[in-house]
């Protein structure tokens, strides 16, 4: 290590040497045709976009976006936070809720990678509870579980295994940590089962915030934008932390098209049609042997445990592109995004021609995006 290389690491404070960085779906630098592995929308929008006014600063927060994101979550615009992705709205409140070295998040595991990062990041502990205490446990064993924890994140749907916590037990675990933490539910799936969102409690509970984004089933992954709702008092302080101009004039107004009432009709029928898709994908994996064990929760995802590892190189050699992890210790599983007919008829082409192999391959990347 050079001079210079090592007086830049000894200036690191020792929670960030030690990071493990978020690996997501496009960092692997894998190569294919078809892409299945970061539960993108397969549907391109076509927007009208006028370049203008760019030497100006834009507006913090976009009126526009802001009125109308509010009306489709039947909320006050008071209610509304425009950040850059889902993934703002986690750094912002573990950086203006939680203490460095002091406080603690609750999280259940496995879930989205990027709440441990966030954390990590902020030297902030992670308190490492478990799906199954999620759906299975009491609500009065889950609150003693979460303890101290300043915030309790619930991904609903959750990503990977696509499982959902019905809305009453999210009201319950609300009631009981009332004063005490902060109960995060991230809706990045939301809309693929939108009966099941827990925004009609923002209004009731001071302590609930719901995440959400444009990324998936508004098929905006590429824009970065995301919104982080709760009660006026929740979001004040974040609004003083949040960076001055966070959203950009450009983003603004794809942001404010894609959410316009016409807009989200036609996100609605898209949904019907990803939903549709992926029953039946869980038809073919059922007749597969392939698939070992299939979660067939909410989401545009199927997460199913392979027969053989190996079975992932060979899609890889064939251009179909989708996403192998560790999950519950066990290094052969894989999430496949819901894409068009078309790219679905790649996996059903996949899923036929399996021979089981007597060799296997390691697979790539362990994280969740």
């Amino acid at each position: 290590m050079s001079n210079e290389s090592a007086q830049a690491t000894s200036l690191l404070p020792q929670n960030i040497a030690a990071l493990a960085a978020y690996s997501s779906a496009k960092s692997e630098k894998l190569t294919g045709t078809t892409w299945l592995n970061a539960n993108e929308s397969p549907y391109a929008k076509n927007l009208e976009l006028s370049i203008e006014d760019l030497n100006r600063y834009p507006d913090p927060q976009p009126q526009l976006v802001i009125d109308r994101y509010a009306a489709y979550t039947e909320l006050e615009s008071e209610n509304v936070l425009m950040t850059r992705g889902a993934d703002e709205g986690i750094e912002l409140l573990v950086r203006t809720y939680c203490e460095p070295a002091k406080d603690s998040i609750a999280l259940f595991l496995p879930t989205y990678g990027m709440y441990k990062v966030t954390a990590d990041t902020h030297n902030v502990a992670i308190n490492s509870l478990t799906q199954a205490l999620l759906i299975d446990g009491s609500v009065d064993e889950i609150v003693k579980a979460v303890g101290s924890s300043k915030l309790v994140f619930i991904c609903n749907p959750n990503n990977p295994t696509g499982s959902l916590t019905p809305l009453n037990k999210v009201k319950a675990i609300a009631t009981a940590l009332t004063g005490k933490a902060l109960v995060i539910v991230d809706e990045a799936y939301i809309e693929f089962c939108p009966e099941q969102s827990a925004t009609a409690l923002i209004n009731e509970f001071g302590n609930v915030v719901v995440l959400r984004t444009l990324s998936k089933a508004f098929a905006l992954a590429g824009l970065r934008t995301g919104f982080t709702l709760a009660q006026q008092s929740v979001l004040a302080p974040i609004r003083k932390v949040i960076a001055p101009y966070p959203v950009s004039g450009v983003v603004a107004s794809i942001a404010a098209q894609a959410i316009a009432p016409d807009a989200i009709t036609s996100m609605r029928r898209q949904v019907t049609i990803l939903n549709s898709l992926k029953a039946k994908l869980v038809q073919w994996l059922n007749a597969s042997p392939a698939a070992l064990k299939i979660l067939t929760g909410e989401g545009n995802f199927v997460t199913l445990k392979l027969a053989n590892k190996n079975y992932f190189k060979v899609a890889l050699e064939q251009g179909l592109v989708m996403r192998a992890f560790t999950l519950y210790g066990e290094d052969d599983w894989l999430r496949i995004s819901i894409g068009s007919e078309q790219e679905l008829e790649q996996v059903k082409i996949w899923l036929d021609g399996l021979q089981t192999p007597a060799t296997t391959a390691p697979l790539a990347g362990n994280e969740v995006s």
